[in-house]
């Protein structure tokens, strides 16, 4: 290769304003195609009355909006949707931080037990709560077999079939899938921690709940924090659970938002009202959003 090709190309790889946004470019095409572009076909169904046997576009106002307000279903799967997701996310962050804490020990055959914690997270939702689905069976479930075996019960329990515990099945479940998403997020702000400040702790006599309560959770909050955002979103928007477990029953007990907008809009047709359900949850997640993104900003000031 040439002197001048060579120069040619140290003088491209200098150039920060033409590689800067060529490498942005990727994320920004993948934004707008997956992400911006349903978007906006979504908010201009919302407005219409498109159905699946009638896919033309007639302006409809708010009338799907009004529809939807008037329909008590929609208010339970609200309650439902908040419910599912303040108690999954106060399970989760509990279990991943005492997760993390165990993964941070040094103890024999910890790779082991890391590779176990990650596996809810790596396998395929629909593979997992069809397995969760077996487990909680009314008849063949092990865990009612598990339960007569020690005398704790005498019939089975029927899990999927009763309004609480279906709900608390459900809730068990995506715990149990998003705990080690969560425990690896705050994992890492435990690493994150100078070892200065654990050595000086240790000589001034501090023990396991003092260090927990006034360095630990201190300096971790804003990591905390991050993995709530993330996990909230997650659950906020999550159906597959709910979808493959109950289909959200019984009697619409555990149907979420995001179950009863792909209920609405691709079960029944009516794709402007799934598309109206749908963009409901928009403001309740950037509100959600901003308020934890304020609190982890202020968290870093102190």
């Amino acid at each position: 290769m040439s002197s001048a090709a060579v120069r040619a190309r140290t003088k491209l790889a200098d150039r920060e304003g033409l590689l800067a946004p060529l490498f942005l470019l990727p994320a920004v095409l993948y934004i707008i195609a997956l992400v911006a572009l349903p978007l906006l076909l979504a908010l201009a169904f919302a407005f219409s009355d498109v159905t699946v046997g009638d896919p033309s576009y007639d302006w409809a106002g708010l009338s799907n909006f009004e529809a939807i307000f008037d329909d008590p279903v929609f208010w339970r799967s609200l309650r439902n949707t908040l419910v599912f997701t303040v108690i999954s996310m106060a399970l989760t962050i509990v279990l991943a931080k005492t997760l993390a804490m165990i993964l941070l020990a040094n103890f024999r055959f910890k790779w082991v037990v890391r590779f176990l914690v990650l596996l809810p997270w790596t396998t395929p939702v629909a593979l997992a709560a069809v397995a969760w689905l077996w487990l909680l069976d009314s008849v063949y479930s092990p865990i009612d077999w598990v339960l007569r075996s020690l005398g704790f019960i005498e019939a089975n329990v029927y899990w999927l079939g009763k309004d609480t515990l279906a709900m608390a099945s459900v809730i068990a479940v995506h715990t149990w899938r998003i705990v080690p998403l969560a425990a690896v997020i705050i994992l890492a702000g435990l690493i994150s921690i100078p070892d200065d400040i654990k050595d000086a702790a240790k000589i001034d006599g501090a023990g396991f709940w003092r260090k927990l309560w006034e360095i630990t959770l201190p300096l971790t909050l804003p990591v905390i924090a991050v993995a709530t955002l993330f996990g909230a979103v997650l659950t906020f928007t999550d159906m597959s659970v709910v979808y493959i477990l109950t289909r959200g029953g019984p009697e619409n007990a555990t149907q979420v938002l995001p179950s009863y907008a792909f209920l609405k809009g691709i079960g029944s047709g009516d794709l402007a009202q799934g598309a109206a359900i749908a963009i409901f949850l928009f403001p309740l997640l950037l509100a959600a959003a901003i308020a934890i993104l304020r609190s982890v900003r202020k968290m870093e000031t102190f």
